[in-house]
């Protein structure tokens, strides 16, 4: 694929990386993946972190403990040139969320390495020795940034405003008295809000910041070190949604915030100062009602509060995140998720132009960028065959700096990656990913998946994919569909199923379906379906509306919606999406239609999930089950303990992929061997 041209800090990163000495010294005979590979094996990079004179990156490097069946972060670092990579965590507490002082003389992480007092702040200085822990803050520690100066930090720590409570061991009633009670993961929620403390490093003091009933988190330092923008989030009341603001603060004990944004609707981080301390960039949103279907534009606001806030992207039409203002003060850095894509963008602040400088496919997760390392960034890159890695740019071809799972890809055989598109019964235009087995031979059909994103605002991308490639080593083909509801193709595609699911986004898969057969790709007597949070409820939608595919999967997804009210923690957009049951009584009958429909589903059907999920509560899968245990559909149930709505445990997600496989390949079996031989 021949590169698109850049300007200035960055340019394309070609799907075909050069060769690394760990790929060529890899094995001449391949081997298809198995799930242990993904799972055990594949090693997770995340959080690249550029020092402040652009001389090393550090990041973090997560691996697993198939015996103690737990992960394990450390914190890495590698040179810019490439020449050293040098681990420097080693702990078995995991070390997260690496951050360079900006003096470039210490590095600061995340780590519970003394165990019952959640995360604390721990320091490495750069000329060597042991880390040092800096705070001990009741609960832990929840992010954390460092001061221009080095010399302080800002903190975020959630507290408990229920003063009352005894320190006791004893179980205590659950106390509910807000609106939005449940919080997947969270839990219960009560009395805990989140709040920012000051910490310094040189006398260990810790100062309160903010207090009340609000969340505050995503802070930012002021250029000059003076002041700290965060963003304010106040629980939603009936009719209200969620509401959060940009505020700023003096960065001393007993400063009264002041509020930048007074916008109806979400305001946002992460936040950006520009160099001269006069704006704070920030994301914006819509009304509230649009909880599940926002796009999220950039805007600025002097920092002073005394004119309003500026929407920069009106007329861009993709969703935004992660800015960092440039060196002069005229543009903004910026990562948007356009048609299965996720590239770097630059926007004017003058004129709000959006300047795409990356035009590759492939993802962008994560990237760091500093002025004072001039035009050097440090991303993190996925492609359809590579997991995410570090790479370097500095105006000429991205060059990988990390090589944790080069030795792993080399040795693995995987499915090739294609565009696929299809149209709709209504004529809209829908663009899917493919994954094929490798070595399927030309114009054979093959078992074919629909294996759905959740979301619904998500997108199937060029990211790398376990799942898929699975399938493919088991003979199945794949087909990543962003039906309507999907972002990274403009507003109006995205709402398109606002107040009306099940009936746009499977009149998109089921024309992906139809193109799939069509074009002699897929079999039609071996189609699959299946997916995971409202990929599973969309399975439930399609396998009520067809009988035409014979093996399904509902992961953590539900059917009878009315059962949800109340049970799980949407209830903000329940009310202001659907109107509250006893109004809109017919509507919600309606998208329940995948249970009160369930006599017409005739699909073999998996359903599964965590016994503690609060985003989509197991009582969605049980009640399918139930519904075609009773109609005599073949069904099973599979329930997690203890898991919440991403599953945590290693060995419960091996778990997971092997019953995917395993139930696809009981109802699709593939007749005839595909991809070559091992």
């Amino acid at each position: 694929m021949r590169a698109a041209p850049i300007t200035a800090r960055l340019t394309v990163l070609a799907l075909a990386v050069a060769a690394t000495s760990a790929d060529a010294q890899a094995p001449s005979k391949k081997r298809l993946p198995t799930s242990g590979d993904f799972v055990y094996r594949l090693r997770s990079v995340s959080d690249p972190q550029l020092s402040p004179g652009g001389d090393w990156v550090a990041y973090t490097v997560t691996s697993i403990d198939s015996a103690k069946d737990s992960r394990d972060a450390d914190i890495w670092m590698t040179s810019w040139d490439g020449t050293q990579t040098l681990r420097l965590t080693a702990s078995s507490a995991s070390e997260t969320t690496p951050r360079w002082s900006p003096d470039g003389r210490s590095l600061a992480f995340l780590s519970g390495r003394e165990e019952g007092k959640g995360d604390q702040v721990w320091v490495l200085d750069r000329r060597g020795g042991e880390a040092q822990r800096l705070t001990t803050i009741k609960g832990g520690v929840d992010a954390m940034q460092w001061s221009p100066d080095s010399k302080r930090l800002v903190l975020v720590a959630t507290v408990d405003l229920d003063t009352t409570k005894a320190d006791t061991t004893r179980k205590r009633p659950i106390v509910i008295d807000r609106y939005l009670f449940k919080d997947d993961g969270a839990g219960y929620l009560t009395t805990k809000r989140s709040h920012l403390f000051v910490f310094d490093i040189a006398t260990k003091k810790v100062d309160t910041l903010t207090t009340g009933p609000a969340d505050d988190d995503a802070p930012s330092w002021s250029p000059d070190g003076s002041r700290i923008a965060f963003v304010r989030s106040t629980p939603p009341e009936p009719g209200t949604g969620e509401q959060s603001d940009v505020y700023v603060v003096d960065a001393r004990p007993g400063a009264t915030p002041r509020a930048l944004t007074a916008l109806p609707g979400p305001d946002g981080g992460p936040l950006a100062w520009s160099p001269d301390g006069g704006s704070v960039a920030f994301f914006r949103t819509d009304d509230p009602k649009y909880y599940a279907y926002q796009q999220r534009k950039l805007a600025v606001v002097k920092s002073d509060g005394r004119s309003p806030a500026r929407v920069l992207t009106t007329a861009f039409d993709r969703p935004l995140d992660a800015p960092t203002f440039a060196a002069d003060g005229q543009s903004v850095l910026a990562v948007t998720d356009d048609d299965r894509a996720r590239v770097m963008v630059r926007v004017a602040i003058a004129d709000g132009h959006v300047e795409r400088i990356d035009r590759e496919r492939h993802v962008v997760l994560d990237y760091s960028a500093g002025t004072l390392a001039g035009p050097r960034m440090a991303l993190l890159v996925s492609t359809p065959d590579r997991p995410p890695e570090v790479f370097a740019s500095d105006g000429g071809p991205l060059r990988q700096l990390t090589h944790q799972n080069d030795s792993l890809v080399a040795a693995l055989t995987l499915g090739p990656t294609e565009d696929f598109a299809s149209t709709s019964e209504d004529s809209t235009e829908v663009h899917s990913v493919l994954v094929r087995p490798a070595g399927a031979a030309s114009g054979t059909r093959l078992p074919l998946i629909l294996f759905i994103h959740g979301g619904p605002n998500s997108q199937s991308n060029y990211g790398f994919n376990p799942t898929a490639q699975l399938f493919a080593a088991a003979g199945f083909a794949t087909l990543a569909v962003n039906y309507r509801g999907s972002n990274g193709r403009g507003l109006a595609y995205q709402r398109a199923i606002f107040a009306d699911w099940g009936d746009k986004e499977v009149e998109d898969l089921l024309g992906a379906a139809d193109q799939a057969v069509r074009t002699g790709i897929g079999d039609p007597d071996r189609l699959g379906i299946g997916g995971w949070s409202y990929g599973g409820i969309l399975t439930d939608y399609t396998i009520a509306t067809t009988p035409r595919f014979k093996a399904a999967i509902s992961g953590a997804g539900s059917a009878l919606q009315l059962s949800m009210y109340g049970t799980d923690e949407y209830i903000a957009q329940y009310e202001l999406e659907l109107g509250a049951p006893w109004q809109s009584r017919d509507l919600w009958i309606k998208l329940s239609y995948p249970f009160f429909s369930a006599n017409r589903i005739k699909t073999p059907t998996l359903f599964m999930g965590g016994d503690a999920d609060f985003n989509v509560p197991i009582i969605g899968g049980q009640q399918m089950y139930q519904a075609l245990r009773e109609l005599g559909v073949p069904t099973q149930l599979v329930i997690y303990p203890n898991q919440h709505h991403g599953l945590s445990l290693p060995s419960f997600q091996k778990d997971r992929l092997d019953r995917y496989v395993a139930w696809y390949d009981q109802y699709l079996r593939p007749t005839t061997a595909i991809g070559p031989s091992h």
